[in-house]
């Protein structure tokens, strides 16, 4: 039986393999247990670098992608951040350790609720959890310095690139099929926006609407 210590070792050994070095982004993912975002049977999976099924039929991202994003996305302690896809809440405690304000948006009621109690739990008090059509981002609090989408979409939604700040970074999956996506980088500037491609990826579809618990 390998012990949890051991394992957070192979597990950061795995996050540096796959190219993120940035060293603030590597404490804060030592610092949030993966494990407290996990449920039950797969919780002995938590540190592995595989995504694990959440409820709603979400999934919790491989850890190396959750890094490279968290990494690409280059918060400052000043940033006030958005994130389109609550999901666990993994993706958010993380940027709370290297942003000044993380607001949250999430579809799944469920979910909304799930990541909250967490939050308190784990006196992650600067993420702000909220019930919402991620696609619209969240104009009452825009513009952001940083835009991080967890979830896949044909384009990048014409709201959340008005939400950005001139400067700000936006890193959001894109593709037409769940087979063929791509991690891309957005950055706002004066004269328009600048497009990087960063690695294939597979994420959830980024869906219209709410749902509500039953």
């Amino acid at each position: 039986m390998i012990n949890s210590a051991t394992l957070k070792m192979q597990f950061l050994f795995s996050l540096r393999k796959a190219g993120i070095v940035d060293r603030q982004v590597l404490q804060a993912m030592e610092r949030v247990d993966r494990k407290n975002f996990v449920n039950g049977v797969f919780s002995e999976k938590a540190y592995d670098d595989t995504p694990l099924p959440i409820a709603c039929g979400q999934t919790i991202s491989q850890p190396t992608v959750v890094g490279l994003m968290t990494q690409a996305l280059k918060v400052t302690q000043r940033d006030k951040v958005l994130e389109v896809g609550t999901g666990s809440g993994y993706q958010a405690a993380i940027l709370s350790l290297l942003a000044r304000r993380v607001y949250t948006v999430e579809r799944q009621s469920l979910l909304v609720h799930k990541a909250a109690k967490i939050f308190q739990k784990l006196n992650f008090n600067n993420i702000t959890t909220l019930l919402a059509d991620g696609g619209y981002g969240l104009e009452q609090q825009a513009p952001f310095d940083r835009i991080i989408v967890t979830a896949a979409s044909e384009d990048p939604p014409a709201p959340l690139l008005s939400q950005l700040k001139i400067g700000g970074i936006m890193i959001i999956p894109v593709g037409q099929s769940d087979n063929i996506q791509n991690l891309i980088k957005i950055v706002k500037t004066e004269g328009g926006y600048e497009y990087q491609d960063l690695q294939s990826v597979r994420f959830v579809p980024l869906v219209a609407g709410t749902e509500k618990e039953q």
